[in-house]
């Protein structure tokens, strides 16, 4: 089955990070996150990040249109996780919350 919508939870550095570079190279992202506030701001540093490609000459608006189009974000786990062919966990570094959210992931599967 090959692999076109990824679910990313986690939106801090790492979890922006891995959305971008999937959604830069063709997924469809599905960034997640608790805290609504906390997803635009990795939404505003991906769209930051793209904005340096294009200084740099490596990507071109279009393509920042792109990418930007291919990325959601919800702050319902579940939800955010039911079209996932593959989910990346990048959510803070707590046992208890990512023992949670592989149950959660689990049930939504």
């Amino acid at each position: 089955m090959p692999v076109t919508n990824v679910s990313v939870i986690g939106a801090g550095t790492m979890g922006n990070g891995i959305a971008h570079v999937f959604a830069q190279n063709g997924f469809s992202v599905q960034l997640i996150d608790v805290n609504a506030a906390q997803l635009e701001k990795a939404v505003q540093t991906i769209s930051k990040n793209l904005d340096r490609q294009i200084a740099k000459g490596t990507l071109t608006e279009e393509q920042k249109t792109a990418t930007l189009a291919r990325l959601q974000t919800a702050t319902d786990l579940k939800k955010g996780v039911s079209q996932a062919d593959l989910v990346v966990e990048a959510a803070t570094e707590n046992v208890e919350l990512k023992l949670n959210i592989f149950k959660m992931i689990d049930e939504a599967a």
